[in-house]
């Protein structure tokens, strides 16, 4: 495991806690595209609670997360820096957050769930106002708010491509 700064002092059992969340379970130690990897880790999320028919509990799901991401990512942003590409806990948060209006509710079909994995990244990567701002703030939070953004418009873009479908 590669630390950005070096350390004087041996990792503690927070820190390889903090480091096993920040990563989702090291997806963000994948070579090429840790951000897509750990937006596959989001919708692996919204699939599983589907499958068990908990859709209910998916909220509770999101801000245990969210709330796991932004300790984690604070604490292990100095090992690798602020948003560094091996802190993925944001996207998975993200994507989880794109599929929030669906869970419990109604049934994605697997091309809904392709456009709302794409319209993530593409919001992810694009930042519209004010999503870009949101990386400033200190912190974990910082790291996992724009993410938080980019979720929620592509939420909101995919709730008007599906209801237009229904229309």
């Amino acid at each position: 495991m590669e630390i950005l700064k070096t350390r004087t002092e041996p990792l503690t059992s927070a820190d390889r806690l903090a480091i096993g969340i920040a990563t989702a379970g090291g997806v963000g130690f994948v070579p090429k595209a840790p951000g897509t990897a750990g937006s596959l880790v989001g919708v692996l999320f919204y699939l599983f609670i589907e499958g068990l028919q908990a859709g209910a509990y998916y909220p509770h799901v999101i801000i245990f997360v969210l709330i796991a991401g932004i300790w984690a990512s604070s604490r292990v942003e100095h090992l690798y820096g602020h948003d560094s590409q091996r802190i993925v806990i944001d996207e998975v948060v993200g994507q989880m957050i794109t599929f929030a209006l669906a869970a419990g509710r109604f049934h994605l079909p697997a091309p809904f769930i392709a456009v709302g994995f794409g319209l993530f990244r593409l919001f992810d990567i694009v930042k519209p106002f004010p999503v870009r701002h949101l990386e400033g703030l200190p912190g974990g939070l910082g790291v996992v708010a724009d993410d938080v953004g980019a979720g929620f418009y592509a939420m909101l873009a995919l709730a008007l491509i599906r209801y237009g479908f229904r229309a």
